[in-house]
């Protein structure tokens, strides 16, 4: 269990990625295949949790998670929240969770220090259009540039050198770092030859980015720990019962990977020579 509580009260740096679009079933086939050895070697027990997103999208997705509604467990209990807001006087909540007296997370945690930043990826980041701006305006500073979209092949590691730039301004406070991690979200069939987007060039996708994450929690964490949660916003829909897309509430949507942990201070990830 994560006392989320101490952990930000002591000012521990936090990472924060979403892998967008990945769905549980892709997460789990990938791990068990031996493609994504650094998320292995990260992962508490070297595996995903299915959990349930509270959103079918990319933005409403978000806008839960940021509001302290992280994915839960298809199951009738659930652990304890890692953050919430201040609720009603009559509810009682677990003495490790972080509970923020703040309209969001990201306005809770400035209250404590925190510096937060956010490394977009999809165009819901990218305040291309009044919608792309909402999810950004949350943070004290956002950064966006095409190639940490999807479309770009090597998007990924873009978005990996850019977060660990930042974390180096900000190595004397403590600091929300959140990455929405494109590679996994449509157009992703580049990664198999320019094929149809499917479940196994969504694989592909997930590979590729694994040694790109790998590397940016070995930078993070090379001088200090830091609590890391890792999970998708929503899935995809590759044509099974006759469904496409996201926005649904079908299975293929709704489960989604899931895995938080500390990451102990100089801590290695195994590469596997399998990018792109």
């Amino acid at each position: 269990m994560i006392n989320a509580r101490q952990v930000i009260e002591s000012g521990t740096n936090i990472l924060f990625v979403t892998l967008d679009s990945l769905r549980h079933d892709v997460a789990r086939a990938t791990m068990h295949a031996g493609h994504t050895p650094r998320l292995a070697a990260l992962l508490p027990g070297g595996q995903w949790e299915e959990r349930r997103t509270p959103g079918t999208f990319t933005l409403p997705a978000h806008m839960a998670f940021f509001s302290g509604f992280l994915p839960k467990l298809p199951t009738p209990n659930q652990p304890p929240r890692l953050w919430e807001c201040r609720p009603p006087a009559f509810k009682t909540v677990d003495e490790g969770t972080f509970v923020f007296d703040a309209p969001n997370l990201l306005t809770g945690l400035g209250q404590h220090g925190y510096r937060t930043v956010c490394v977009g990826g999809v165009t819901y980041f990218s305040r291309e259009t009044p919608l792309g701006s909402v999810l950004p305006d949350m943070f004290d500073e956002d950064h966006w540039r095409p190639e940490f979209c999807s479309p770009e092949p090597d998007s990924t590691r873009h978005q990996a050198d850019h977060a660990l730039t930042v974390a180096d301004q900000y190595a004397g406070r403590p600091l929300f770092l959140f990455v929405n991690v494109s590679a996994t979200h449509v157009p992703h069939g580049h990664y198999l030859g320019d094929s149809a987007d499917t479940w196994q060039s969504q694989a592909a996708a997930l590979t590729y980015a694994d040694e790109h994450l790998g590397r940016l929690v070995e930078g993070l964490v090379a001088d200090r720990p830091w609590l890391a949660i890792m999970c998708s916003d929503h899935g995809d829909a590759f044509g099974e019962d006759g469904y496409h897309g996201r926005g649904i509430t079908h299975p293929a949507v709704m489960n989604v990977p899931f895995a938080a942990m500390l990451v102990p201070a100089g801590s290695r990830l195994p590469s596997h020579g399998l990018t792109p």
